[in-house]
Parts: C-alpha cells; structure tokens; sequence
C-alpha cells in the first residue's frame, strides 16, 4: 500500500541494517497512531489533498484526516530517528503504492 524510505544518510554513515530499524520504527510507530496501513493510506492521501487545496474547499472530513497525518507523522519521525543521532538533511519519504 505504501513505502517507506530514510532519505539523506550515506551508506557510510548509516548501516543498512540501523536504517531498516528506523524505516520500520517510522512504519510501526505511524500505523499505530493512524490505525492499520489502510488509515496511513487515506491519511496521507488527505494530507496531499489539503497541501494543494484552499482550506475553505475542503470537507470536514478531509481535514480531520490530514491533521491525524500530521499527528501521526511527527510520531513516526519522532520514533524513526530516536538513536540515530542528528541529521538535519534526513528525511522519511512515504510513497503510496499505484
């Protein structure tokens, strides 16, 4: 349904297996708040509706779910860059599945 990469290490600086950890910290942590990867899905599909669109055309409902995925995603990030130390250039990309 969706992927989830850590952006903005080296392979030097971040062994595969501690960026795996921190992937699926992120992912756990993210289906957790949200409620099962089909609440990641409909949350991150309303958060990219309500970054392209005005406020006021927006529905309830939409902006109910964009706000969970804001929540949700600084959770996530939150629990995905715990041990890793600071990187101000990192960065989880979620990406919906087509």
């Amino acid at each position: 349904m969706y992927t989830v990469t850590l952006e903005g290490y080296s392979e030097s600086s971040l062994p595969e297996r501690a960026r795996r950890e921190a992937e699926d910290r992120f992912r756990r942590t993210l289906e957790r708040s949200l409620g099962g990867p089909e609440a990641v899905t409909a949350a991150y599909k309303a958060w990219q509706n309500a970054e392209e669109t005005s406020e006021s055309e927006l529905s309830p409902e939409i902006m109910l779910l964009a706000r969970q995925w804001q929540a949700g995603a600084t959770r996530a990030y939150q629990s995905g860059f715990t041990g890793l130390g600071e990187n101000p250039e990192a960065w989880f990309d979620v990406r919906l599945e087509r």
